[in-house]
Order: C-alpha cells, then sequence, then structure tokens
C-alpha cells in the first residue's frame, strides 16, 4: 500500500505500532500514523515518539502527560478530543458538558495541537443523529478536522463532514 501513494495508517496499540512501524517510519519522511485506540498514560513518551496523529485524548491527565513528553523531544502532534457523545459508562471520552472547559485547558494551559473531535457512537439509534452532533460540537468550538466513521458508517460520517475516517 505505502509503493501505491497511501501514506496515512491507523493503529489501536502502542507496541504493536512500534514493532511494525519503527524501522519504516524512520526511513519514509511522508508517512504519517494515527494512534486511533484508547492511549495508556503508561505508553504517552512512546505514541509521541512515533505517531503523528493522536484520536483518542480522552482525560487531563492524558493530556497533561503528553504536552509534557512533547515538550521533551519538540514535536507537536495533532490531536483529536474524543467526545462520549452516547454518555455510555462503558466507553471514554469526555461529555459534551464538560467539552468546552477540556478544550480550553487542552490548548492553553498545555499547549496541545487540538485539530478536531473524535466519537464512536453508540450501538443503539441513529448513528447520523450522533455525527450530526458531532459536526456542530466541531463548529461551535471552531476545529477544521473530525474523525467519525468506522468501514460501515464512513459514508454517513463523511455527509457530515467527517475529514478522517478509520477503514479496515
Amino acid at each position: 500500500m505505502i509503493n501505491d501513494g497511501h501514506t496515512h495508517f491507523g493503529e489501536n496499540k502502542v507496541q504493536e505500532a512500534i514493532e511494525k512501524w519503527g524501522n519504516i517510519k524512520n526511513s519514509l519522511k511522508d508517512l504519517k500514523l494515527h494512534m486511533i485506540g484508547r492511549l495508556q498514560t503508561n505508553k504517552v513518551k512512546h505514541a509521541v515518539s512515533l505517531f503523528d496523529y493522536i484520536h483518542s485524548l480522552d482525560s487531563i491527565n492524558l493530556a497533561k502527560k503528553i504536552s509534557i513528553e512533547q515538550k521533551k523531544i519538540n514535536r507537536n502532534l495533532k490531536i483529536f478530543i474524543q467526545v462520549n457523545i452516547g454518555n455510555e459508562m462503558q466507553k471514554s471520552g469526555i461529555d459534551k458538558e464538560s467539552l468546552n472547559s477540556f478544550y480550553e485547558k487542552c490548548t492553553n494551559e498545555f499547549q496541545l495541537n487540538i485539530i478536531g473531535l473524535m466519537c464512536l457512537p453508540p450501538q443503539e439509534g441513529s448513528v447520523r443523529t450522533y455525527f450530526k452532533e458531532m459536526a456542530e460540537l466541531n463548529k461551535l468550538i471552531g476545529l477544521k478536522d473530525l474523525s467519525i466513521g468506522m468501514s460501515a458508517d464512513y459514508l454517513d460520517a463523511i455527509d457530515y463532514g467527517a475529514t478522517f475516517v478509520r477503514i479496515g
């Protein structure tokens, strides 16, 4: 795929990404890696050195850790705030009511490069309803990028302004 011009790849786990992409990333400067899975704070150091995008910022503690590690190696990753759009107990993410204050803290206090929002919508209900709400939240904050949609619903996501979808 790389030889065909595909340059953006997503990974769910830091350790697997290091093993798979570590040497390749050093030799291909156009390669962009996206951390799309949940990022644990004990893996942030490795994630910051390898990935170009993080799609799963979901806590103040994680934001602080990313900020510290970026400054150590002079990197500035592109980051999406994960929103728990359906207020589901089993899913991580920032609740809608806390989103503005979380965004402000991430950008002002931690100097993170927040480029958009991301969500994994609930299985029940219309995915389009959640995508519409995410597009509205993204616009309210003034962000350009939106990471929504997967293999089964990416066309719906694109209808609501997705700039990144997770296919595979």
